[in-house]
């Protein structure tokens, strides 16, 4: 009897422990989703249900007040006829040209730099990223001020007998506006590259400059075939954040210069809100959003489907 007792035990027991597991597993899963509720609640309020309105809204005709009106595909069509849009993509797509080149070199090279500094190095890390955290109307009024045709910079020169500047309306020209513009976004921008490529730079095996050195390679033959290659990740990164950035820009456009003069200088971000508050065609704005939302999606899938096929990006 005895034996039967604990041979019931030993045949129970393994049974009884997977189901206290399996509590204490859904316990813990409970818990997880508790905690992760808050979460995401927020982040259907504020993202997903968004989103989903955008996309039902930029099927219709609705001025951003009342009843919508189901119009279908209306709104895509007029965008493919519109010549402000083409004109503002255009914009868009020369402001991802200027970010792809002058700032990556300039965080490079300050980067580089920045890397020979043993003393005081924090210092100008923080120097550097000082405009990247301002904000950003506080950024535009700094320049707009220093860049003043009457008061500004130019006047300044003229007093000491440099007068290339003097009257000069950087934001009020046709052909200077967007350069301009993009000038000020990329002060605002490059401290921040800087920073991110300093950090890739710092994690690079010094060894390999030393096999390089030994090998006969010079100081550009080090950059092309040790830095580059040991900053890849981060170079990508910065890549992709600059053209989707670019694709979306906004905020010192329509601080600086609300897309003029004359459409000079105007972007699609603009020409969006444009739409919805100026004109309250809020149906064709949300085409429009969605539409360049669309762009920067199929961008990072673009990098996620070279990746799958072994590029080293």
């Amino acid at each position: 009897m005895e034996v039967n007792e604990q041979a019931i035990r030993s045949a129970i027991r393994p049974g009884a422990k997977q189901s206290s597991g399996r509590a204490l597993r859904r316990r813990r899963l409970l818990s997880a989703w508790l905690f992760m509720l808050p979460l995401i609640l927020v982040n259907v309020l504020v993202i997903l249900g968004p989103s989903v309105a955008t996309v039902y809204y930029s099927f219709t005709e609705w001025s951003g007040i009342g009843p919508a009106e189901w119009v279908g595909l209306q709104n895509y069509t007029d965008i493919l006829r519109d010549t402000d849009f083409w004109s503002a993509l255009g914009n868009n797509l020369l402001w991802t040209a200027i970010f792809l080149t002058v700032p990556i070199a300039m965080g490079l090279g300050g980067a580089f730099l920045l890397s020979q500094i043993t003393r005081f190095q924090m210092i100008f890390r923080v120097l550097y990223f000082i405009p990247y955290v301002m904000a950003s109307v506080v950024n535009a009024a700094l320049w707009q001020n220093i860049l003043d045709p009457d008061r500004g910079i130019g006047s300044t020169l003229a007093n000491f007998g440099i007068p290339w500047l003097e009257g000069v309306s950087f934001f009020g020209s046709e052909r200077l506006a967007l350069p301009a513009v993009a000038f000020v976004d990329n002060w605002h921008w490059w401290g921040f590259v800087v920073l991110l490529f300093l950090t890739a730079l710092q994690s690079v095996d010094r060894e390999l400059y030393e096999a390089a050195k030994m090998d006969g390679a010079g100081r550009w033959q080090q950059f092309v075939n040790v830095t580059i290659p040991g900053i890849r990740a981060t170079l990508v990164f910065v890549v992709l954040m600059t053209i989707i950035g670019s694709l979306l820009v906004f905020d010192y456009v329509y601080i600086i210069t609300q897309g003029g003069p004359a459409g000079a200088s105007e972007v699609v971000g603009t020409l969006m809100y444009k739409e919805a508050f100026g004109r309250f065609e809020a149906g064709y704005a949300a085409a429009l959003g969605l539409g360049m939302s669309f762009m920067s999606g199929l961008i990072v899938l673009i990098f996620v489907y070279l990746r799958r096929r072994g590029w080293e990006i």
